[in-house]
């Protein structure tokens, strides 16, 4: 390659590169809001996976009191 046609390539990626990280930001809109209001974006909507995560969290954290609830870091609360 000549130093030249290696300076454009790499204006050319910049440029694109640029533009993928410009695009992902974006303002919601009011009529857009509904959309994320809905129950199938809330992150505690699985009530059994919820309860499941929390379950691994104390276990796992049982040293400092899990969540909530004091333990002594032997699994057995």
């Amino acid at each position: 390659m000549k130093p030249r046609s290696s300076i454009r390539y790499c204006r050319a990626v910049i440029a694109v590169a640029a533009m993928a990280v410009m695009s992902g930001c974006s303002a919601v809109r009011p009529w857009e809001r509904d959309h994320l209001a809905q129950y199938g974006m809330r992150p505690d909507r699985d009530r059994l996976g919820s309860a499941m995560g929390e379950h691994l969290w104390f276990s796992r954290e049982a040293v400092h009191g899990g969540r909530a609830v004091g333990g002594g870091g032997c699994g057995c609360n």
